[in-house]
């Protein structure tokens, strides 16, 4: 991905994010948003069940299913949407901002791509070595050269 649109892609994530950063401080209550909501407003499993067009059972289900993390935003969404809510929902960064977590992951790549080159490096060189150690022509200093060799790819990439 180019970086102007990464970064343009960055900044739109970010402000919309804004408004989930208290969320990220909140605890999911024991027994589910459902349960909770539901209780809170002074509905019975009946009434969610009559305007959801299921039966108390069903919304029971949905809400032991929404605790145990196995329920599916469709299924979130509709029982929701039958105690007049609505569902939102956002990914937020553990710790720290998007923008830090970006760097984060931006090292990571960086990294792993310069351990690539370094372990081609190491092949090329070692395959070198071999070679002219069969003919009696090797030059020694193979972590001298697997560093020099190494420097230099980084530098055209």
């Amino acid at each position: 991905m180019r970086d102007n649109f990464r970064n343009l892609r960055l900044d739109q994530v970010a402000r919309s994010l804004s408004s989930f950063e208290a969320a990220r401080l909140e605890a999911r209550p024991q027994r589910g948003w459902l349960r909770a909501i539901r209780e809170g407003l002074g509905m019975s499993l009946e009434e969610v069940g009559k305007a959801l067009g299921q039966s108390k059972k069903r919304i029971l289900d949905f809400e032991h299913a929404e605790a145990e993390d196995r329920i599916t935003l469709k299924s979130l969404r509709r029982v929701a949407s039958a105690m007049d809510c609505e569902l939102v929902y956002g990914l937020v960064p553990k710790s720290g901002s998007i923008f830090e977590l970006a760097e984060k992951h931006r090292q990571r790549r960086e990294h792993s791509l310069e351990q690539q080159i370094r372990d081609r490096v190491r092949q090329d060189v070692l395959g070198v070595e071999h070679t002219m150690a069969l003919e009696n022509q090797a030059s020694g200093g193979v972590d001298r050269l697997i560093e020099q060799e190494t420097k230099r790819r980084l530098r055209k990439k």
